[in-house]
């Protein structure tokens, strides 16, 4: 078989197109494609040498997703594949790729793959579609370990707008594997057509050291019921062309790309025809973008200046009437607070939608509110659109959180998405102001004081710092644990901006309601007994007194206070403000 760094000497390597695509298009029988490995292997050698007479000068093993094929052990299912793709490569000198896709579960997983082709002989390997860096230097240094001599090759998922499916950016991750010498070549595959990619590709401020681009044969769309790709071959080939002009050292195809798609494609480098300029590009060089306006932040202003700010949460009602939701907050700030937080959709139920909310008070009252978002209910492609409406609503503050879990009961019928979690959204957030689709928000976290692994808490709050969050809202901190704990969040982070949280407890029945059933909340026993016997009156009387000192205690390590209404109880919390601004 061939050298690979020869090959690459030589020009362009060109790989074969997808596998399980036209497998699938040929034998629509639903059958899992790795199991064909075994169970139809002249099915796949055929499919393999249509490749290699299309032109292709390397090969991908049918081992994308190679775990838990029925009745076959990991083993077992990737020697079927790396023995067909090296039977079919052989009478044609062609290179051979032991191909893993982001299905495993571990990088234990990835480790045992990596063991079992490199005892195949493996010496090239394709680490293709991940949508994040995960452990792919980890694993790559592994199989240079064994084998010093192995290629290795990576690339991510990218959609149009150049972001993976965790919500991060295809560009980041590419120049992350570019600085892992053991890593010789990253790229991108899958979820977007040729144009996309090549206008990505353009984009790039600096090259890998060998950029691999594989592209879908185009847009998919859905017929009777069937995923077909609607591109053509020759435009797929044109858009190749220009993408080797791009820079690009090795190109193949991804879902929908056949044959066909590849003769094409060989045809258009072997002619060497001269690349067609890009359209993309050259309309992109017409255009040159201007700063977006900043839109004013008036929390942001106040925190900047060092003022002390009082959040207020509300949450929001269950129907369409938020005629009490709207008296509420306008009483808070009345009173006071200098914003409103919006939960999500708190613990899994539908209410109202706190972006829309949050739109809905900055028109209505004029104040700057800090809508929470979760990664619970929202894949990356709608995340984007609220939150590119929320900057056209002038909203540029949000609360990043991961979610609280969908009830067991009902997960059969309402599914989580978790395409991320809060650090990756804040993150990718960040990025869109970076890239001027927004004016630049302001994210928050969420830090609980009361977790019984603070040191465990303490990192997860780093990462979110480094990802681009600007400030923490804490769960309620009544303990001397929570106490100690906010005080050394302040001295680990303190250019964070921490906003203490305060609950006001109004009931014994509450209070303990509180420590068994509300996740990073905790009453100590000595405020559960203060409130036994009370009556409405004078639980909230003593609720006032407990929130005040509360709130006067830790104004040493926090820059404002973060309150959140029992029970819509506003009345409760105007108390509690007006004690603290007198």
């Amino acid at each position: 078989m061939m050298d690979i760094r020869d090959e690459l000497n030589r020009g362009v390597l060109l790989f074969d197109g997808s596998m399980g695509t036209y497998y699938a298009s040929l034998y629509p029988d639903g059958e899992r494609v790795e199991s064909a490995n075994r169970q139809h292997p002249g099915r796949v050698r055929a499919i393999h040498t249509a490749y290699l007479e299309a032109g292709a000068r390397a090969l991908k093993t049918n081992t994308f997703s190679p775990f838990d094929v029925e009745g076959e052990t990991l083993a077992q299912t990737l020697e079927a594949g790396y023995t067909l793709a090296c039977e079919a490569a052989k009478p044609y000198g062609a290179a051979v790729f032991a191909d893993l896709g982001p299905s495993a579960q571990s990088i234990e997983d990835c480790l045992r793959a990596a063991d079992c082709f490199l005892s195949l002989g493996a010496e090239n390997f394709l680490f293709e579609t991940f949508s994040d860096f995960a452990a792919l230097d980890r694993v790559a240094s592994y199989i240079k370990s064994k084998r010093p001599s192995a290629f290795v090759l990576t690339s991510f998922a990218s959609n149009p707008d150049g972001v993976t499916r965790h919500g991060l950016s295809a560009a980041a991750l590419l120049r992350q594997a570019d600085a892992c010498a053991e890593i010789d070549a990253a790229g991108f595959n899958c979820m977007s057509g040729p144009s996309h990619l090549l206008r990505l590709t353009e984009s790039l401020q600096t090259l890998p050291r060998l950029l691999s681009v594989m592209p879908n044969a185009g847009y998919p769309a859905i017929v009777r019921g069937r995923t077909v790709y609607e591109g053509t071959p020759g435009y797929f080939a044109e858009r190749m062309a220009a993408l080797t002009a791009a820079g690009a050292k090795i190109l193949g195809g991804c879902c929908g790309t056949t044959p066909e798609f590849i003769r094409e494609t060989r045809k258009a480098l072997d002619t060497q025809r001269p690349a067609p300029k890009s359209v993309i590009a050259s309309v992109q060089s017409r255009i040159t973008l201007t700063a977006r306006k900043e839109g004013r932040n008036r929390l942001a202003e106040k925190l900047d200046a060092g003022q002390r700010i009082a959040a207020v949460e509300l949450d929001p009602p269950v129907d369409a009437d938020v005629s009490g939701f709207l008296t509420g907050a306008r009483r808070l700030v009345e009173a006071g607070a200098d914003t409103i937080t919006i939960a999500d959709c708190p613990i899994a139920r539908p209410r109202v939608d706190s972006c829309m909310l949050a739109a809905k008070l900055r028109r209505e009252l004029g104040i700057d509110p800090i809508p929470h978002m979760t990664c619970r209910d929202r894949n990356v492609n709608a995340t984007r659109a609220l939150l590119l409406g929320l900057s056209i609503e002038e909203v540029h503050n949000v609360l990043v959180v991961t979610g609280d879990p969908v009830p067991s009961a009902e997960r059969d019928e309402v599914k989580s998405v978790f395409s991320f979690h809060s650090a990756i959204l804040a993150d990718y957030i960040r990025k869109l102001g970076s890239e001027n689709a927004v004016v630049p928000f302001r994210v928050f976290g969420a830090l609980n004081v009361n977790a019984a692994n603070f040191d465990a808490e303490l990192k997860k709050a780093l990462r979110k710092r480094d990802a681009g969050v600007c400030g923490f809202l804490t769960q309620p901190v009544m303990s001397g644990q929570a106490f100690e704990n906010l005080q050394r969040a302040h001295e680990e982070m303190p250019e964070m901006k921490l906003l203490g949280g305060v609950i006001p407890v109004v009931s014994e029945r509450n209070a303990l309601f509180m420590n068994n059933e509300v996740s990073g909340i905790e009453v100590p026993e000595d405020i559960v007994r203060r409130y036994h016997g009370l009556g409405r009156e004078a639980a909230e009387a003593l609720a006032v007194e407990l929130s005040v000192g509360f709130a006067r205690r830790m104004e040493p390590f926090t820059a404002g206070w973060y309150f959140m209404t029992p029970f819509q109880r506003v009345g409760l919390i105007e108390r509690i403000l007006h004690a603290l601004r007198s």
